[in-house]
């Protein structure tokens, strides 16, 4: 759920992601066929039942989710044909009681398809995706459900309804609506047909960038091959060709976090080049794995299904019930950021060419031109010259299970949340690598599990995100959450110390704070529960947490040298907080690109779209750098084609992050990042109310107002713009 090393979900389809929404209850009867398929049953165990990562067999996912499927339907159809009038009992909260059992299933399925998606699983993924849209239509296009979800939304102000019940009403009858449930019987169908097709689509793409992911590795064999890389850089390349027995002493992986090292410290401009070339290509190498025509189908059903749905675009129909509203509001917020952060890569390429340009003189060699494969090596040189910061020095202060201690204290400092280690085998996990821990609050009750899954592998998506295993909720008795962290650090040797990035720092502290919204969560209906809120909205809680990585509380107790324990010098940590800004260019362009040809994409309606031309011609059009390339180019962005859940919505985490820079400045204007009474407020209208409120109505409650973009341009180190605040 992060820009810049993402992808919480990245490699999921639509389908499986909506899944993982559904309501989970360990004491929900299961159907039958529950002895034959461990899947079936209620979850078992402590803490109110835990995924049975230690009974699953990839040959029981395709009948469990059938059976769990027809149960869910059985139940469906006996709330629409219920003879008694509607109420929000025997309707809406109804809802919220039926598909538990698939909602358990698709959960386990979503971890699978998500860390250990192998071909086995793949071909479960392929198979039942266009089942999974089918089923979910089943549902919002029951016409005599919809009739008796719409009578109690009519009522919902006149009936007695708290508001949270009001709340959950309104997203229930809005979210039919939306998938159609006021359509004709034709439209209804081809509506249905459209889905499907796109989950086979979402699947596909998602399998593709896998496969091009798990290849073309670039193997290192002389000591010439490792120049530049520093010794914690090098065992990381070891060991991953160790990993994917590549027979060579390291091999750069074909994913980001093999990727940004290697481009950062190599000094083997043609390595860099090469390595570059390939992460790229991911999904655009005209080979079987090539997800271009895959992309055009999509754009074109998408915009026949907006169609269908009444809306101009795709774009207008996926913003309808976002913060933004509109994807002009979402545009304009881009454009206004857009200027300034051009601007700035152009100093920063100034900057960069100066110094490879006293390299080359210094060198007899011929004069370079920066290229997208040089902007992080020189990126760093640059660094050091002006801030006498190198990455180098800082990496061995940043240990991954240290910091990760800094997360819980924080966790424990900001929202009274404890965790602490479960022995291995307390409960199961779905690979050995995943640790538990349970969480606790300063009363010493039980909260939820957290699972870290923090190491790389092959069939696992890359990037980083959060999953919600189960939400909270006190509907029929309360249940806690079940949340996991996944990322892709390389593991290292035995006993080692995994080193890890200031910017991998802020990804883990990221990720973290959806974490914390999931565990804070205090609602009770589990659709409203944790982060399912709008999707320009989510991202609002992760970015703020990052602000933390940075607090020398933090610093000083666990960014600590890996070697004498010593923590992170005051003068480097003064040099790091004067860099604060440094390459925002390049990070805001490289991301703000992304977001603005995803929504291009999907403002073009019914236009036939080749992908390649249309991000090369919309790339021109907007002055993009030709130092840099999208973050995500179009054949390899997850985001918005493996699944909906970011298509036309990539600009959320600019949106998100205008709530969290103001949302800071809340800390700061008081007495600091600990501040006891900000941070309550922020628990209790922010992280603890999930989607029962309007998420503005949340923030102002928080802040006292409306944000501006000003504390947004200031955290970026652009100028403000004139009148704004």
């Amino acid at each position: 759920m992060r820009h810049r090393t993402l992808r919480r979900l990245a490699g999921l389809a639509l389908t499986v992601t909506t899944l993982l929404t559904l309501p989970l209850d360990a004491d929900a009867a299961p159907p039958a066929a529950a002895g034959a398929n461990p899947l079936l049953a209620p979850w078992s165990g402590p803490f109110g039942g835990v995924p049975p990562f230690n009974k699953v067999r990839v040959g029981d996912f395709k009948p469990a989710l059938g059976t769990a499927m027809a149960a869910e339907l059985t139940e469906v159809e006996r709330i629409a044909a219920n003879r008694d009038a509607p109420t929000f009992d025997n309707t809406i909260a109804a809802l919220e009681r039926s598909g538990r059992t698939f909602g358990r299933v698709a959960r386990v399925f979503g971890v699978y398809t998500s860390t250990l998606n192998g071909t086995d699983v793949q071909a479960v993924d392929r198979e039942m995706s266009p089942l999974f849209a089918a089923h979910a239509d089943q549902i919002t296009q029951n016409s005599k459900l919809f009739a008796r979800v719409a009578a109690v939304y009519a009522s919902r102000e006149s009936s007695g309804l708290s508001a949270e019940q009001q709340r959950l009403t309104w997203v229930t009858y809005t979210g039919f609506v939306r998938q159609g449930a006021q359509l004709d019987a034709k439209a209804k169908l081809r509506l249905s047909e459209i889905n499907q097709a796109l989950a086979s689509l979402y699947t596909k793409f998602s399998q593709n960038l896998l496969a091009d992911e798990n290849s073309h590795a670039l193997p290192l064999d002389s000591d010439a091959d490792f120049a530049g890389l520093p010794e914690p850089t090098r065992a990381a390349l070891a060991a991953g060709a160790a990993a994917r027995d590549i027979k060579a002493r390291g091999a750069v992986l074909n994913t980001r976090s093999s990727v940004e090292p290697f481009l950062e410290y190599s000094t083997r401009r043609d390595l860099r080049e090469k390595v570059w070339r390939n992460f790229i290509s991911r999904g655009d190498n005209r080979d079987e794995h090539d997800n271009n025509a895959t992309i055009t189908e999509i754009l074109k059903l998408r915009a026949e299904r907006a169609q269908l749905l009444g809306f101009a675009t795709h774009a207008h129909w996926r913003l309808q019930d976002s913060m933004a509203k509109t994807p002009e509001r979402a545009v304009a917020l881009m454009e206004a950021v857009w200027p300034a952060a051009v601007a700035r890569v152009h100093e920063e390429v100034a900057d960069m060419q100066a110094v490879a340009d006293r390299e080359s003189a210094a060198q007899g060699a011929a004069r370079i031109s920066i290229e997208p494969w040089d902007y992080r090596y020189y990126a760093e040189k640059v660094r050091k010259e002006k801030f006498d910061l190198d990455a180098n020095e800082v990496k061995p202060y940043l240990q991954l299970e240290k910091l990760r201690e800094g997360m819980f204290w924080v966790a424990g400092k900001l929202f009274d949340l404890h965790f602490t280690p479960l022995a291995a085998g307390r409960v199961p996990v779905a690979h050995p690598d995943i640790r538990v821990f349970e969480v606790k609050n300063g009363q010493g009750a039980h909260v939820g599990l957290w699972y870290f899954d923090p190491y790389a592998r092959p069939d696992k998506s890359s990037g980083a995100w959060m999953n919600e295993y189960r939400s909270q909720e006190r509907f029929q008795r309360p249940v806690t959450a079940i949340v996991s962290n996944n990322a892709n650090f390389v593991k290292g040797a035995p006993g080692e110390p995994i080193l890890i990035s200031w910017e991998d720092a802020r990804t883990l502290f990221h990720e973290f704070g959806h974490a914390l919204h999931g565990l804070s969560s205090n609602v009770s209906y589990p659709s409203l529960a944790g982060t399912s809120v709008a999707r320009d909205y989510v991202e609002f809680p992760s970015q703020l947490l990052e602000h933390w990585v940075s607090t020398p509380e933090v610093l000083n107790r666990f960014a600590l040298h890996y070697r004498t324990g010593q923590p992170l010098p005051a003068d480097l940590v003064a040099k790091i907080h004067r860099a604060e800004t440094f390459n925002e260019g390049f990070k805001t362009v490289e991301y703000l690109s992304s977001a603005l040809v995803d929504m291009k994409l999907h403002l073009a309606g019914a236009t036939p779209i080749e992908p390649i031309a249309f991000e090369r011609d919309t790339l021109a059009a907007l002055g993009m750098p030709h130092e840099i390339v999208m973050r995500h180019r179009t054949p390899q962005f997850g985001h918005i084609f493996s699944g909906d859940g970011y298509s036309a919505g990539y600009y959320s985490y600019l949106w998100s992050d205008t709530l969290s820079a103001d949302a800071w400045e809340a800390f700061t204007e008081a007495n600091g990042p600990y501040d006891p009474e900000v941070a309550a407020r922020l628990r209790g209208n922010v992280f603890s109310v999930g989607n029962t409120r309007d998420p503005a109505d949340g923030y102002r409650a928080f802040r006292g107002r409306d944000p501006g973009i000003a504390a947004l341009m200031r955290h970026r180190g652009f100028p403000v713009p004139p009148g704004t605040h």
